[in-house]
């Protein structure tokens, strides 16, 4: 196992999930069940392997074909446009 991509990945993942809406709705279901904090805590980390599992195995898929740099490049615009789009909806909505 690379260490260092371990915590790069960690990083990086721990930093994007801070206080977006999937964290947000666990804490609604949490607060909303405080008894069964455990479950949800397993079904919200369950999710999120799962996901990470689906991202991971498309990556690997779509590396086959397309260059590292042609899908950072594809990632990078994608996140672009839609901060572009958030921005623009904040502008509509006030």
């Amino acid at each position: 196992m690379e260490w260092k991509l371990l915590a790069t990945v960690f990083g990086i993942v721990f930093l994007a999930e801070l206080g977006d809406k999937t964290q947000l709705a666990t804490f609604l279901f949490a607060a909303k069940e405080p008894q069964q904090l455990l479950t949800v805590f397993a079904g919200a980390s369950l999710a999120l392997i799962v996901a990470s599992g689906i991202g991971v195995l498309a990556g690997g898929f779509l590396s086959q074909f397309v260059s590292e740099r042609t899908l950072t490049l594809t990632a990078g615009a994608g996140f672009i446009l839609l901060g572009v789009w958030t921005v623009f909806s904040a502008i509509r909505a006030t």
